[in-house]
């Protein structure tokens, strides 16, 4: 699987786009705006986007959702306990900055243990509520796509409407930190990190 990743929209959230590079599919992770970059990538790579999957239903990681999957054609897919922030500007904050998003339904609503399908790849689903209530991380052999669950030396912030400092540790302990240490992360801001470097540095756990 080929990674590639793409700080996107005001607060440079990371859009990853994964790639099965046998069969040429491929999901998009939490594009959550510059559209025009991301479908200039995805030209680029000469992929067929089978799934956009959004972390969690905050606008730095839905903001280019209906773009994308209107270029594309991809199923948009997201935790059952997330869905309605898609459909809600007040929920998914994009009303503080100004500019609603449109409301949009996913086309599948995710649960824990689910799998996301794309080539000969497969995605596992792992609910990690805390900074939203249907936060996911998404595993895929020694990948993890932690969106805004766990960050290198940091985490998720829990201040926002359905967050709870201590349901995301409780995620993060329970979840996350029972992967392997050469586990590499891929997280929603900032550069990779491995399980074992946060078990030991990072200030929160």
């Amino acid at each position: 699987m080929k990674v590639r990743i793409l700080p996107v929209g005001p607060l440079f959230a990371n859009c990853y786009i994964l790639t099965c590079e046998e069969i040429k599919e491929a999901v998009i992770i939490d594009p959550g705006g510059d559209a025009d970059y991301i479908l200039r990538e995805v030209k680029r790579l000469r992929v067929d986007v089978k799934a956009v999957i959004n972390t969690h239903g905050h606008v730095d990681h839905i903001a280019a959702d209906e773009p994308v999957i209107k270029a594309t054609g991809a199923k948009l897919m997201i935790h059952e306990d997330d869905a309605a922030m898609l459909k809600s500007p007040a929920r998914n904050l994009s009303l503080l900055g100004g500019v609603p998003l449109p409301p949009l339904k996913a086309d599948r609503l995710l649960q824990d243990g689910d799998t996301v399908a794309f080539g000969s790849e497969a995605l596992e689903v792992i609910h990690t509520p805390g900074h939203t209530p249907g936060g996911i991380c998404l595993l895929a052999d020694d990948i993890v796509f932690t969106g805004d669950t766990l960050f290198a030396k940091g985490i998720g912030r829990t201040d926002f409407p359905g967050g709870s400092y201590e349901t995301l540790l409780r995620s993060i302990r329970e979840r996350l930190l029972t992967l392997p240490d050469d586990t590499r992360v891929y997280p929603g801001h900032g550069p990779p990190t491995t399980i074992g470097q946060e078990r030991l540095g990072n200030p929160y756990l």
